[in-house]
């Protein structure tokens, strides 16, 4: 997956923008939280699961796809390389962690 293909996925789900965070892309669903930011250079995103589903994740993405290590990635935060994960399982974690901000599951 290119980092055009993933802002695209991203964006296509409803209420949806992007906007800078820090040397990332952030994209939340508006007046809502992020769930998930893109850094260009390193064709990396990072996307917020549910820690049950960051572990279902790193198990069927492979070594492409692993927890934050830091205290972000304790809360789910998971880092993905997009040329080394299937497009299905980024696209499939992209709608777990919209779904997540927009029913309210995903909140701390």
């Amino acid at each position: 997956m290119t980092t055009a293909d993933f802002q695209e996925l991203a964006l296509a789900f409803p209420g949806t923008e992007a906007a800078p965070h820090f040397d990332r892309t952030a994209f939340k669903v508006v007046k809502r939280r992020i769930f998930a930011s893109l850094h260009e250079p390193s064709q990396s995103a990072n996307i917020c699961l549910l820690p049950v589903e960051q572990a279902e994740f790193c198990e069927v993405g492979g070594p492409g796809v692993f927890p934050i290590p830091n205290k972000w990635g304790l809360r789910g935060w998971t880092t993905f390389e997009l040329k080394e994960v299937a497009d299905e399982v980024v696209q499939a974690a992209l709608e777990a962690a919209y779904g997540a901000v927009v029913t309210g599951r995903g909140k701390k």
